[in-house]
């Protein structure tokens, strides 16, 4: 089933117009849970009620206020955001062409999938080809769902992705969660922590990847259903308090067994492939066994039927003669 588009609109592209659709790139898989009474198995429900009359107040007559530092509330009408100057509303304007790696990823919020609308397949194509060919992306700007947004887009397999941003007053200053400049690291400890990051170093291979708690919990639920006990698992005491080690000794430790890892992973990953090629050979040859048993046999029964035939004669010539 193909998914709805959320927003149509157009990328400005210089003079050059592409009409799109906007298709949400991502889903969460997590399991959510309904808050119900356990007794009846009924669902907990909330009502809106105005703290200040102790009412119930439809959704239809719940109204938006923004509350000032010094509490004082300003009350909105809808009529007060149909004249605010989004000129973004229906496109995306491309404001400037930099080099994807220049962004950081703290700034994505969300991505989404292009799709070109109608008569919009070449301008996409001369637009993907070209940010391919220049190794850039386009930073632009565009309002989904009436908020105004900065974005990325850049080409993914032959798609253009767009990627919300946050702006910059949105990203908070990590500048308190870094460690004080007195602490130091030596250059036999940096080479070792090279070492450890070498031994696991290879390609990103999203499928490699699991969420080990979504799989056991969704068992959790199977056993609730069919009424058989979960299997147990585990359970992790994890680190511990933090110690003082020696940093070398720990991070070779870590490099060794990183290395046994690799190692078992690929004698498993031979073995595997050993045991496809014992398998292909033995259909083949089990394909091709029944004709060449069957020609022994065959000529092993005319053999036994020929010495038949010449003890029949033997003992008929020996009549004769006495």
């Amino acid at each position: 089933m193909a998914p709805r588009s959320i927003w149509k609109g157009a990328i400005s592209f210089g003079l050059v117009t592409i009409p799109v659709k906007l298709f949400t790139a991502t889903e969460e898989k997590d399991i959510s849970f309904r808050q119900v009474h356990p007794a009846d198995e009924g669902r907990i429900k909330y009502k809106r009620v105005c703290d200040t009359c102790g009412n119930e107040i439809p959704y239809a007559e719940i109204g938006k206020g923004y509350e000032m530092p010094d509490g004082r509330m300003v009350i909105l009408e809808s009529e007060d955001f149909d004249h605010l100057p989004l000129a973004t509303t229906k496109s995306v304007e491309v404001v400037q062409f930099v080099p994807a790696d220049q962004v950081d990823p703290t700034y994505f919020d969300k991505t989404y999938f292009l799709q070109a609308d109608g008569p919009g397949a070449k301008p996409y194509v001369l637009l993907r080809d070209a940010l391919i060919k220049s190794g850039q992306a386009a930073i632009v700007k565009v309002a989904i769902r009436s908020r105004e947004q900065l974005a990325m887009i850049r080409p993914v397999d032959g798609v253009l992705r767009m990627h919300t941003m946050l702006w910059p007053d949105e990203v908070r200053n990590g500048e308190f969660a870094e460690p004080p400049a007195e602490v130091t690291v030596s250059d036999s400890e940096v080479e070792m922590a090279q070492s450890f990051i070498d031994a696991l170093a290879g390609d990103f291979e999203p499928e490699a990847h699991s969420d080990a708690y979504r799989i056991a919990l969704e068992e959790v639920i199977e056993s609730k259903l069919s009424g058989m006990p979960a299997a147990e698992t585990e359970e992790d005491e994890g680190p511990g308090e933090a110690e003082v080690v020696d940093l070398v000794a720990a991070l070779r430790a870590s490099v060794e067994a990183a290395k046994k890892r690799r190692e078992a992973a690929s004698a498993k990953d031979s073995e595997d492939d050993d045991e496809a090629d014992d398998s292909e050979e033995t259909t083949k040859a089990s394909a091709k066994k029944p004709a060449s048993k069957k020609a022994p046999a065959k000529k092993a029964a005319t053999k036994k039927a020929a010495s038949k035939k010449t003890a029949s004669k033997k003992a008929a010539s020996r009549a004769k003669a006495s």
